[in-house]
């Protein structure tokens, strides 16, 4: 891999980590546990392991932005987190501030 690619793929990396927060937000609108979490993610372009995901669940829900909630009904329990809505407020400003750098960004691309 040639030092480009290397610098490239670690920009790329800071990017992706950058929009996680927002893209659990807006996927927690519903009730969801971990795994699918991350398959839905998948499914949207979104590549994130697990081992990347349940950490930052854990740090949502302590800062109050993620509530949870056991299922033990089937056979195997399971954690299920959903938005608070102190987190709906943080995901409202957060996706104001998306769009204001995205719109800032796509000037700045179209005077290339």
């Amino acid at each position: 891999m040639s030092q480009k690619d290397v610098i490239v793929t670690n920009l790329v990396g800071e990017l992706k980590r950058g929009t996680l927060v927002l893209s659990v937000l807006l996927n927690t609108k519903e009730s969801t546990y971990g795994y699918s979490l991350v398959q839905a993610l998948q499914s949207l372009g979104i590549d994130i392991e697990q081992n990347t995901l349940y950490p930052l669940l854990r740090r949502l829900e302590k800062q109050a932005l993620l509530s949870s909630s056991w299922d033990t009904t089937e056979s195997r329990p399971r954690k299920y987190y959903q938005i608070s809505p102190l987190g709906l407020e943080v995901l409202n400003d957060l996706t104001a501030h998306w769009q204001e750098t995205n719109k800032i960004i796509n000037t700045m691309l179209e005077e290339v």
